[in-house]
């Protein structure tokens, strides 16, 4: 039980915090940084829903969102952005799942195989939720490098090149601890099934046994009762 109780808080905090992760990385704003910030006078960061911009001698930061979701964007921020929302929801719903299933949470306290199995089920969708974050993340850091080094071979220079940023790296960081709190929660809950499921059926004996011998006391008393009936009917014809 002790491991049990070990194995649901480490795949809590890694479920709580991979989730943050995600998010915080969805919506925030650097995906993109500029390479050349030694020769720059402010820093420039680039979202998957604005652009902003950071002085470095005052810290004035100025933001522009992009056009209208509905608008044209490239195929790498579309789909960014498709499989980062996808790998939030499943997260977040998969972390409120393991909330539910958690021993110290008083939701079915007499169902242990029940929680177990919603345990299972947050472990399966938080290890959906990071293949889409990974993908998304992975992605676009390597399209970003690609681009850079494109433009680096050929020696074109647009006034500014850009590396992946921290909320890039945030949501890489994110995907790999769903995996971690995914794998967790599926393969080693799943040596805890048969101590559950013995429990589930101990008890289930012990109530049986309970009532089978409510039964028989039941019936041992049945006969007398009887017999005491058709005594008494006896006597009454005799009379």
């Amino acid at each position: 039980a002790g491991m049990k109780f070990f194995l649901q808080y480490v795949g809590f905090f890694l479920a709580f915090f991979s989730a943050a992760f995600l998010i915080i990385s969805t919506w925030t704003d650097c995906w993109m940084v500029n390479a050349d910030d030694s020769l720059e006078v402010s820093t420039k960061c680039r979202g998957l829903w604005w652009e902003c911009v950071t002085n470095v001698f005052d810290g004035i930061q100025t933001c522009d969102e992009y056009d209208s979701i509905y608008a044209e964007h490239s195929v790498k921020l579309v789909l960014t952005r498709a499989m980062m929302i996808t790998a939030d929801l499943l997260s977040g719903f998969g972390f409120l799942f393991l909330v539910l299933g958690l021993d110290c949470v008083k939701f079915l306290p007499d169902e242990p195989l029940i929680k177990l199995r919603i345990c299972l089920v947050s472990g399966v969708m938080l290890l959906l939720a990071g293949l889409p974050g990974i993908t998304g993340s992975v992605w676009y850091a390597v399209d970003v490098y690609v681009e850079r080094s494109s433009l680096l071979f050929h020696n074109v220079f647009l006034g500014i090149q850009y590396k992946f940023g921290w909320s890039c790296w945030l949501g890489m960081a994110g995907s790999l601890g769903c995996f971690l709190s995914g794998s967790l929660l599926t393969c080693c809950m799943y040596l805890f099934r048969e101590t559950s499921s013995g429990r589930f059926h101990s008890a289930y004996s012990l109530r049986k046994g309970y009532s089978s011998a409510a039964t028989v006391v039941t019936n041992v008393h049945l006969p007398s009762s009887q017999t005491a009936t058709s005594k008494m009917y006896a006597v009454d014809t005799r009379v």
